[in-house]
């Protein structure tokens, strides 16, 4: 089955305690389809870029087979985010966000692309999350993003847009903002009153949980030796989940969580290299090792 995506695709600048990258492949919709790609070839992108966008980087996406219709290039600059991460890579420090052509990014959905039965919305706008529902139909699973800043300037926008999606996928700091509960769980269960019939909750270090109405599942995160760089983690994350659904078109309660742990594998191999890079050597074999991995951890 198919996945459109619509965010961003852009270029980051990122320092960690172990180095840093300038100007390296980014983007909510790039690490979300470049992981989807790992189990499905069909994944249909829709974002912006602008004149500068490096060639070998739309080589790479071609080369995961994503389909690259919907990606405009227009005049101006892509959209550059630089930020630095602290000794924990708990979370980053943004030193500069160039929004550039995103700035008037207005999602336009290739008539090809509308039929798809997955679709995920990536962190953007909750005024152009609605406006890509628009543009699609006959959707078997919607999913989005969101992050703090829209929660708190456009709460009215994304409360519109949660009502017409089936799982909302979120960190754990970004689910108290939205719920105003300080428990994780109470979080969930408050957010699923606002329209979504699933909640994912990322926890970084501590993994996923998901809660529905009537089920309750967390998995824990991959025990990785060494964490380089975080960028595109959640992202990254969302694509191994919605891919390995997409793949297999079922939404059953067992299968939802199966594509939790393969969305929690994905990320960790994300974080082991900055940008992509990671992403660049990985195997489907490494995949399904690691994915065993933590099916252990999880048996007694």
């Amino acid at each position: 089955m198919s996945i459109v995506v619509v965010g961003s695709v852009a270029l980051d600048s990122v320092e960690t305690p172990y180095g840093k990258v300038q100007n390296a492949l980014g983007g909510s919709a790039t690490y979300f389809s470049v992981s989807a790609s790992f189990f499905t070839n069909d994944v249909k992108l829709v974002a912006v870029v602008g004149e500068d966008f490096p060639q070998e980087h739309l080589d790479f996406l071609n080369s995961r087979g994503i389909d690259l219709e919907g990606l405009e290039r227009v005049e101006g600059k892509t959209f550059h985010w630089s930020g630095r991460y602290g000794a924990s890579l708990s979370g980053a420090e943004t030193l500069a966000t160039e929004l550039n052509v995103f700035e008037k990014f207005s999602p336009k959905v290739p008539d090809n692309y509308k039929n798809s039965e997955y679709v995920f919305l990536a962190n953007i706008n909750p005024e152009l999350q609605m406006d890509v529902l628009g543009q699609v139909r006959n959707s078997k699973l919607v999913a989005c993003d969101t992050m703090n800043l829209w929660i708190a300037e456009r709460r009215d926008h994304l409360m519109e847009t949660l009502k017409h999606v089936d799982i909302l996928i979120i960190n754990d700091a970004e689910a108290r903002q939205l719920s105003g509960e300080q428990q994780v769980n109470m979080s969930a269960r408050k957010i699923l009153e606002y329209g979504p019939s699933r909640v994912i909750i990322k926890k970084g270090e501590h993994g996923a949980m998901t809660l529905t109405n009537t089920s309750y599942f967390s998995s824990p995160a991959y025990p990785l030796k060494l964490v380089f760089d975080p960028t595109g983690a959640g992202d990254t994350f969302a694509g191994g989940f919605m891919g390995y659904l997409a793949s297999t078109d079922d939404i059953s309660e067992q299968n939802i969580r199966k594509a939790i742990v393969y969305g929690t594998v994905m990320a960790s191999f994300d974080v082991e290299d900055f940008s992509l890079n990671r992403q660049r050597i990985l195997t489907r074999e490494e995949i399904e090792t690691r994915f065993a991995e933590v099916k252990a951890i999880t048996e007694f």
